[in-house]
């Protein structure tokens, strides 16, 4: 039986073949100290089932993206969001908030649009075994 997220449980949507993308993950998880957070790949049903409710593009995979019941964050907001969901050290970025998301996103997107060159990339999403593991819709 595939993992099912609670009601409103936050689901972060990745790119499933991006080693900067599963790393995020890999960062994510083990602070999650009350593991609420779920996570799908971008390239998964689920994601591009979740991209679709929320009127986002399910052909682009360019973005991390966090999906909490009704609102969808994307790009440097997802980050945003997650590091203040993750509390403790992590909201020390919360400031950053109030840089114009313009300039927060063109700083995401220099990144995204290197990933694969400077990371690398997987042929698959490969879901990690353990508590994580069970986290993942896919």
């Amino acid at each position: 039986m595939e993992p099912e997220a609670p009601d409103g449980a936050p689901i972060v949507l990745f790119d499933g073949v991006c080693n900067l993308c599963n790393g995020f993950v890999q960062f994510i998880a083990p602070r999650d100290d009350d593991e609420e957070f779920y996570f799908a790949s971008l390239q998964s049903e689920i994601g591009r089932e979740l991209l679709a409710d929320h009127d986002l593009p399910t052909d682009e995979l360019e973005s991390i993206v966090l999906v909490e019941g009704d609102a969808a964050y994307v790009k440097s907001g997802a980050v945003l969001r997650i590091a203040s969901r993750l509390g403790g050290l992590y909201r020390l970025l919360s400031p950053f908030r109030y840089v114009p998301r313009i300039l927060r996103d063109a700083v995401y997107d220099l990144v995204a649009n290197n990933r694969y060159r400077v990371f690398g990339k997987k042929d698959r999403c490969e879901i990690p075994e353990g508590d994580v593991g069970a986290r993942f819709l896919e």
